[in-house]
């Protein structure tokens, strides 16, 4: 297993940056899931790299105008809606429709930049299999993290440490890129917010190439976030744990 835990320079022989597009030998799908982030889509969208193979809007049963916004903004997007419930869930309806080499995941709240996904393309395209985006790596590059926060996360990273012997940083981020035919996405299970954290623990289990690149975490643009600290620090903190002993 093989794990690269620095910031990267970005620019693999086999990716080469256009200023926002992309030039290519893989195919890649970027899958959003939302839930009523109609005012947020268009920064979102409208920042989107060039020659994406596919925009993926995995749509939790939104009421407000989230589909059309986004089919106004980005009229090639493919909506999936989703049947059952939670993140993980949708996480795992826009594995299941994604068509490209690389699949990229990003939030639709506007705290992740579009403009990175040519930088964990980049990653990828150098030869790494998972490609994990990190708050940490840097001194807490992140405008939405409070200090109990951050203490979680630290607290995950070193139990992740301790149980798998893989040194990590940022262990809940959702910002993650892989290569399609090398991730097992059939073994993914959480239906919360861990699955960012199942996603990661999988990959080191599968023994995948991974990098992790220092990305920058932006405050959401609006609407209130889903994730409740206590709550879902739990649940991440019992996926963590309970990985360790499944096969």
């Amino acid at each position: 297993m093989t794990v690269k835990n620095t910031a990267t320079k970005y620019g693999g022989e086999a990716c080469m940056n256009m200023g926002n597009a992309i030039e290519a030998k893989h195919k890649t799908s970027v899958v959003i899931c939302a839930l009523n982030e109609a005012e947020n889509l268009p920064q979102v969208l409208s920042r989107m790299p060039a020659n994406l193979h596919e925009v993926l809007l995995v749509d939790g049963r939104s009421s407000d105008n989230t589909i059309m916004t986004a089919k106004k903004i980005y009229p090639g997007i493919k909506v999936i809606n989703q049947e059952g419930n939670g993140k993980g869930d949708a996480l795992r309806t826009g594995f299941k429709y994604a068509a490209g080499d690389i699949v990229v995941t990003i939030d639709a709240d506007c705290s992740m930049d579009p403009n990175d996904i040519i930088h964990f393309i980049d990653a990828v395209c150098e030869g790494n299999d998972f490609v994990k985006g990190s708050r940490f790596l840097k001194k807490n590059n992140s405008e939405d993290m409070t200090l109990l926060r951050h203490i979680g996360n630290k607290l995950f990273a070193w139990v992740t440490c301790i149980l798998y012997g893989f040194r990590t940083t940022d262990v809940t981020y959702g910002y993650n890129a892989f290569l399609s035919n090398k991730y097992p996405t059939s073994e993914l299970q959480v239906d919360d917010f861990g699955i960012e954290t199942e996603m990661y623990i999988r990959a080191i289990k599968s023994r995948l190439i991974i990098k992790e690149i220092s990305i920058h975490e932006f405050n959401r643009h609006s609407g209130n976030g889903k994730l409740r600290t206590f709550r879902d620090g739990w649940r991440i903190l019992r996926t963590i744990i309970a990985l360790r002993f499944k096969k």
